[in-house]
């Protein structure tokens, strides 16, 4: 028979007592946390209140909660098909250490698959199948791009690994040097300038020149499209007041932060002259775009000029060697972002608290070291190759020049071999290795 009605209101025992249930099979809806209706949002609140951070989790946990809560002590196994966020990013921490607290065990999974929708609007969602109960499966199997492989342990990560959380670090666990996030302005567009727009404002006050630096948000840094803003930080008010198209977008930046509802945006009104935050690098430093399209193999990185002020985009290490450059755009890194960052839609969502911090870096000979330097090196030059490229271009994958996979190939066997790992190893290998290096640092 069939129960029409909100799953996540109705009394499951009371359509089938739990002792006659074998499988509990779903595919609930697909609702990031922050596009959830007032309606999904008191559900969450209703199955979920007793979890803590529970506000970060997408609505399908709902469903995970009622489930582990229906089959406590019982041989129910249970399968989702869930969004791909629920294994990654911050809300992995936020939802299975409480379901495995509770006695859960991920019997099987699917990893990352590309759901196309059948209505004439096509959605294209990225998916997961969980397969969990309390018993736990004599045989876990993950299955992924058509192959399926025995694991020991599936953990939350989707990965043949121990149980571990990557949770929100400060700091970097290993001893490297700091990544920080660019500046981010609340200026409600009046600080941010094309390069027309620059022009046509010097041409009219000339003197303002020396407060118009460079500026680049993450998709300006991948597409090489150049912009500007008015830079403040310093600035004479005697010389400031000689400015007075510079000043009449200082007005309209206040007024903009004084009408916000936000007491840090309102706070920042008290220095309309300066961004909300601020970064400024006086040397060269490396520059990581916080988002980056999924069908990129690398997320480019750069160095940029100190004169290159940073938007919120865009993180940064400043002081970096060949070395740091080396290992974070190797493919460790890279699946090391894959497996724990979250995701802004599709496209992958670095972090610096998240992934960075976290990640476990290698201990390296200086032999290691000068290999991982040439190899960054090699990388850097074979970009010079193709003056004409963005890095957009140049990491396409259908248009990635020769030179640059050759260096790239290069790069990953010296980083590959700092950690002792083979060349032969899977990308879900990698990882497990070193979510193990990972452990032993805690």
């Amino acid at each position: 028979f069939i129960v029409e009605g909100n799953a996540l209101k109705l009394d499951w025992e009371s359509i089938v007592p739990k002792m006659q249930l074998s499988y509990i099979m779903g595919n609930p809806p697909f609702v990031g946390t922050k596009n959830m209706n007032t309606e999904q949002k008191k559900d969450a609140k209703l199955v979920l209140s007793d979890w803590k951070n529970y506000g970060t989790l997408d609505y399908v946990s709902c469903w995970y909660k009622k489930a582990a809560d229906f089959i406590n002590n019982t041989l129910i196994h249970c399968a989702y098909v869930s969004t791909n966020s629920i294994c990654q990013g911050e809300q992995v921490a936020n939802l299975w250490e409480p379901l495995f607290k509770a006695g859960v065990k991920i019997d099987f999974a699917h990893r990352t698959f590309q759901w196309d929708s059948e209505a004439s609007l096509k959605a294209h969602v990225h998916c997961v199948i969980v397969g969990f109960s309390q018993v736990g499966g004599n045989v876990k199997k993950i299955f992924s791009d058509g192959r399926m492989t025995l694991a020991k342990n599936i953990n939350p990560y989707l990965v043949d690994a121990d149980n571990v959380f990557i949770v929100s670090r400060k700091t970097p666990i290993s001893d490297v040097p700091k990544m920080y996030i660019g500046c981010e302005m609340k200026d409600d567009g009046n600080y941010v300038m094309t390069e027309d727009e620059k022009n046509t404002f010097l041409q009219n006050e000339p003197q303002a020149e020396k407060y118009i630096h460079p500026y680049m948000m993450g998709k300006d840094f991948i597409d090489r499209k150049p912009r500007y803003c008015i830079w403040l930080v310093g600035a004479d008010p005697g010389l400031l007041k000689k400015c007075p198209m510079i000043l009449e977008r200082v007005n309209k930046v206040r007024e903009f932060r004084l009408s916000s509802t936000r007491a840090n945006t309102k706070k920042a009104a008290e220095n309309p002259t300066l961004f909300a935050s601020i970064l400024e690098h006086k040397n060269q430093y490396i520059a990581i775009p916080k988002v980056s399209s999924q069908n990129r193999r690398y997320i480019p990185m750069d160095y940029l000029d100190g004169e290159i002020i940073p938007g919120d985009k865009l993180f940064t290490m400043p002081n970096a060697s060949f070395y740091e450059f080396g290992v974070l755009m190797s493919n460790v890194h890279m699946a090391w972002m894959r497996a724990v960052c979250g995701r802004l839609k599709s496209d992958y969502s670095y972090s610096n608290t998240i992934v960075y911090n976290n990640f476990p870096w290698p201990v390296v000979t200086e032999k290691n070291r000068e290999q991982i330097e040439k190899s960054a090196q090699e990388i850097l030059k074979a970009r010079t190759l193709y003056p004409n490229s963005n890095l957009a271009a140049l990491y396409d994958p259908l248009t990635m020049p020769a030179e640059l996979r050759r260096a790239h190939t290069a790069n990953d066997k010296a980083v590959m071999a700092a950690y002792g790992f083979s060349t032969k190893m899977t990308e879900a290998d990698c990882v497990g290795e070193l979510m193990k290096l990972y452990q032993k640092m805690q």
